[in-house]
């Protein structure tokens, strides 16, 4: 018996950008966290190439599955993961945002215009500036949430992808280092309030040959966890 298939056009603006020309691999991972089960559970994507901009671009629905495909190319594949997604540990709002001040990409920045954790202007990009947390191997950045980002129904599960993203590379790059994201497994327990103060935290979990791995979480001022991440990021060889 085959299952038969739902499809979809999905168009990424220019706006949520990532490396220039091709899309921020968080923005997606939450766009097909969304679309499988609306990132409640915890959803694995894989990143196979880059997602192009203001393409139309084809949003597949198989079961327990969510692909995007360019034509005949696959771009990214999503699946439901059983398990639940831990956070890295909680850093107080004004804790993380003093640790901005050491944020590499203040020197060096390998994607200036990404979506994230580029120098966009406020509202425009997230600007998720993550410096190290003195004492800990974590990296934090304060996040204000721009009401710039919000939808209908409150802010995406794609902007919550874009957040946990950039912020699991910045726990392993020093200046003048750089990766793309691989894979990013991601589970939202809770909404996002536009307007609203969070810890974006996350820290190294290992290396293995140029892939690197880490985990991040956003976090209220309460530290209760709102949302994690599980990324491998894999360096140009």
């Amino acid at each position: 018996m085959t299952t038969a298939a739902l499809q979809t056009v999905l168009t990424v603006p220019e706006r949520f950008r990532g490396p220039v020309g091709v899309a921020n691999g968080g923005w997606i991972a939450g766009t097909m966290a969304e679309a499988l089960n609306g990132g409640r559970s915890a959803v694995e994507v894989t990143l196979h190439a880059p997602t192009p901009l203001e393409t139309e671009l084809r949003l597949e629905h198989v079961a327990n599955s969510v692909s995007l495909s360019d034509g005949d190319k696959l771009l990214v594949e999503a699946i439901l993961v059983a398990e639940d997604l831990e956070g890295p540990g909680f850093v107080p709002f004004n804790d993380a945002a003093r640790a901005e001040a050491g944020f590499v990409g203040l020197k060096a920045h390998p994607f200036a215009e990404c979506f994230a954790c580029g120098m966009r202007e406020p509202g425009d990009g997230l600007r998720i500036f993550p410096g190290p947390v003195e004492g800990t191997d974590l990296v934090a950045a304060g996040w204000r949430v721009p009401f710039t980002v919000t939808g209908e129904d409150g802010v995406p599960a794609s902007i919550v992808g874009a957040v946990l993203d950039c912020i699991t590379g910045w726990a392993h790059f020093g200046p003048g280092e750089t990766a793309l994201l691989g894979r990013l497994a991601v589970q939202i327990h809770r909404p996002v309030i536009p307007g609203g103060r969070y810890s974006v935290v996350a820290r190294p979990t290992g290396r293995d040959g140029r892939k690197m791995f880490g985990q991040s979480a956003i976090y209220e001022m309460d530290g209760t966890l709102v949302a994690a991440a599980h990324a491998t990021w894999i360096a140009p060889r």
